[in-house]
């Protein structure tokens, strides 16, 4: 496993601590691994968000959603 080295200041250092001291890490590098879980999970869902709103932008000009539940409702009518 690699290794990295941090400094943080004093307030931070009595967070992490704090977080190992409730129980539910077993160290500080426990805790850091999983705040860079987090952000990496975090980044991937922007990501496949970015990537459905560009979607969304390159397949043409929009709808009323106000047009389009009417349109919605009218077709469920007529098939009923």
């Amino acid at each position: 496993m690699a290794q990295i080295n941090v400094s943080l200041p004093d307030g931070l250092k009595k967070w992490v601590d704090d977080q190992v001291a409730t129980g539910r890490y077993s160290s500080a590098s426990d805790y850091i691994r999983e705040i860079l879980r987090a952000d990496e999970e975090r980044a991937a869902q922007l990501a496949w968000l970015q990537a459905e709103i560009d979607k969304g932008r390159a397949s043409g000009e929009g709808q009323d959603y106000k047009e389009f539940f009417a349109e919605l409702r009218a077709a469920r009518s007529i098939a009923a």
